[in-house]
């Protein structure tokens, strides 16, 4: 397979690359993580299964979407490609800074400026995607409501009952959480999809975003996103309120937006997060 990457680069690049260096990194997934160098050029490098080519080549051109769109440091996919056995993505080698960090003001006005523009008149996005590993339907719709209801919600509950994993009538669930949008006015924005502490970063201070799984919907969800697992600092928010003000009823909505990634995970790792997913839905029902 490296002789694969090895070429792939050179003819992405214009010069012979050879890797002299291969060092492996920490994975929060099954995804196999590399350090690639020739000692003069640097690249990220994600490995998976054959059969994953098709979420690679979606998270590329969801990278090349962000650096055209928004002000973040975003890396540049160099290339994917396949071998026999294995599917992969090279990226730009970007070195994080180191936490913590100051500059969380300029992350959330560059999230409002992204948010700020609204070029899309429906929903949804120009083909599915992947949020992590789990495939992310995209359909276009007219309303945010049905959208969110179907796409998000009801997909992530056919998944689990596919398992044999029944938390709630998933007819009766989609049908209340398109009324609880449906008085809720919304502009599409395009979203990051995955917005949380672990796909963002600081390169020489610059705001940089990664792994993003991108859609035209309500922004406030990469916001409910970014409260979830391990809130942003108080700067963040500030900037991206003074910037563009959350809508009345956020708090509210922000319960419906989080249990999308709630159930991702649940459909992932299953464990405490279904009891986490339960909980979150008893609570929207009362």
């Amino acid at each position: 397979m490296w002789n694969t990457v090895n070429e792939q680069i050179s003819q992405a690049m214009h010069f012979d690359f050879k890797h002299t260096s291969k060092r492996q990194l920490q994975s929060p997934n099954s995804d196999k993580l590399f350090q690639i160098s020739d000692g003069t050029h640097q690249y990220f490098v994600k490995v998976a299964h054959r059969n994953d080519l098709e979420r690679f080549e979606s998270e590329a051109h969801n990278l090349q979407l962000l650096i055209k769109e928004s002000l973040f440091m975003v890396p540049d996919c160099i290339t994917t490609g396949a071998s026999i056995e294995f599917s992969f993505i090279v990226l730009e080698w970007l070195e994080l800074d180191q936490q913590p960090h100051s500059n969380w003001h300029i992350m959330g006005s560059h999230l409002a400026c992204l948010h700020l523009k609204h070029r899309q008149a429906m929903f949804g996005f120009d083909h599915d995607n992947f949020i992590g590993p789990t495939a992310q339907p995209n359909r276009w719709h007219k309303k945010w409501n049905i959208f969110f209801a179907e796409e998000r919600i009801g997909w992530q509950l056919q998944l689990l009952h596919e398992k044999g994993i029944e938390l709630v009538d998933k007819d009766y669930f989609v049908a209340f959480i398109k009324d609880m949008l449906h008085s809720h006015s919304v502009q599409p924005s395009l979203l990051h999809g995955d917005f949380w502490r672990g796909n963002m970063g600081f390169i020489h201070s610059v705001p940089s975003i990664f792994d993003p799984s991108c859609y035209y919907g309500d922004r406030e969800v990469d916001i409910a996103m970014s409260e979830l697992f391990a809130p942003l600092p108080d700067a963040f928010y500030i900037a991206y309120n003074k910037h563009y003000p959350l809508s009345q009823g956020y708090e509210q909505r922000k319960l419906i937006y989080q249990l999308y990634p709630i159930l991702n995970h649940a459909n992932i790792f299953a464990g405490h997060y279904l009891t986490e997913a339960k909980q979150q839905i008893e609570r929207l029902l009362k």
